[in-house]
């Protein structure tokens, strides 16, 4: 039975297993990274990769507990190591079934919730699919039905359900018209029951950079903001709920080793790691962030 490692026995093991990486990632599109530039310069500033592995599944999004990490595919979930990197097991769903594109998700005790979506059909619909995380097994289902867009990731915090919805100014199909345009992708806060509490909508310094895509993964920070990231550049967006109104703050734009999609914090380790994939190379890559 594997133990639960601490940050350093997991860099110790992992130095001695697959090669350890110190990687500080930095992109620009005329932006000034990690330097509290939104007026923020407290907490993560960067992220540094130390490991990676192979991940067949790697396209869509991630999630980890302390023994494993879960990487999600449209209709598969590849089950591996966390201490590792080894393939352990996969759920599969039947082509044309009814999985049909799966998203970033969350591991909470021993369940993991994926966003799921009919992305890129129309009418836009949306689920929350839940599996067991011992057995593999899909177990539960919550359906939004045709509400605020294309359901990209969930995750758990402050006792609340929080996801965003995506919606895009890509054009795709016979309609020759925006997939909801990117401007209508909300952030939503639930309760347990999954019903709406709250929403939020992104800043024009966000939109401008995703479009014409969207949000497609987020995860709660130990520091108590959200961290974002669109489907393509290797970045992070920091953002705090507002104090007044809809739109949240974003507080800085943080490189990180990815090609955006989705994003997990690891919360069985006391330092801030961060989970991430590079859908190019499926790829896993496992960073510190300071």
């Amino acid at each position: 039975m594997i133990k639960f490692i601490s940050y350093l026995t997991f860099v110790t093991i992992l130095t001695f297993s697959l090669p350890l990486f110190s990687e500080t990632y930095t992109f620009n599109k005329e932006m000034t990274y990690g330097k509290g530039g939104f007026g923020n310069n407290s907490g993560i500033t960067e992220c540094r990769k130390i490991f990676s592995f192979n991940a067949a599944e790697a396209r869509q999004g991630i999630a980890v507990d302390e023994k494993y990490v879960y990487v999600i595919d449209n209709r598969a979930i590849g089950k591996y190591e966390k201490n590792t990197g080894r393939f352990v097991t996969k759920w599969e769903g039947e082509e044309n079934g009814p999985i049909i594109h799966l998203d970033s998700g969350v591991v909470v005790g021993d369940k993991l919730y994926c966003a799921h979506s009919n992305y890129h059909d129309l009418p836009m619909v949306s689920s929350v699919e839940v599996w067991d995380t011992d057995s593999m097994k899909h177990i539960d289902s919550h359906s939004f039905g045709i509400n605020w867009g294309s359901l990209t990731w969930v995750d758990r915090y402050d006792n609340s359900w929080w996801a965003t919805f995506g919606n895009y100014s890509r054009v795709f199909g016979p309609s020759q018209e925006p997939y909801g345009n990117t401007y209508y992708t909300q952030l939503i806060r639930f309760d347990d029951n999954w019903q709406f509490q709250e929403g939020f909508i992104l800043p024009e310094e966000i939109i401008d950079r995703i479009e014409p895509m969207s949000i497609s993964g987020g995860s709660w920070g130990r520091d108590g903001y959200l961290y974002l990231s669109g489907h393509d550049y290797p970045e992070l967006y920091k953002v705090a709920l507002p104090e007044y109104g809809s739109v949240v703050t974003l507080l800085d734009i943080i490189p990180v080793a990815s090609q955006g999609q989705g994003i997990a914090f690891d919360r069985t380790q006391k330092d801030n790691i961060i989970y991430t994939i590079d859908k190019e190379q499926r790829v896993v890559n496992v960073s510190v962030c300071e």
